[in-house]
């Protein structure tokens, strides 16, 4: 049971990052002028496409899942900080402990790894060395 609530996890937690990358690139420029406007240069959009994008088709197979989800729990909480730390709007104090949530959903799914349903696991594994 525990492959399969892995999995659904892992897609829960990926889709939001998939679907949000996606979104951005069909509105790029609405997106860079909201990152400039908030303080965060519009440069760095690739970078946030490819992360959320990248990060979350990559959590959705269960490649470098860790990693991965390390990456997208900083990201998280990052972009609480820096994007819905308005806590006297309720909608913007909402989205701020959604963020930090769903690092949380991260952080469990890099200390639990991927599950046995993963693209990790059927990879072979280097041994240890030997000294």
């Amino acid at each position: 049971m525990n492959a399969y609530l892995l999995l659904a996890g892992r897609i829960g937690l990926s889709l939001i990052f998939i679907i949000s990358g996606w979104g951005k690139i069909a509105g790029y420029a609405v997106t860079q002028s909201y990152m400039d406007a908030m303080g965060v240069p519009g440069v760095l959009l690739p970078l946030v496409i490819a992360l959320e994008l990248g990060g979350g088709l990559a959590i959705l197979g269960g490649i470098a899942t860790r990693w991965f989800a390390i990456g997208l729990a900083v990201f998280s909480v990052a972009s609480a900080v820096l994007f819905h730390a308005n806590f006297a709007d309720q909608m913007q104090a909402m989205s701020f402990w959604k963020n930090i949530a769903i690092a949380g959903g991260f952080l469990l799914l890099a200390a639990s790894g991927p599950g046995a349903l993963s693209i990790e696991s059927r990879l072979p594994r280097t041994p240890p060395a030997t000294r």
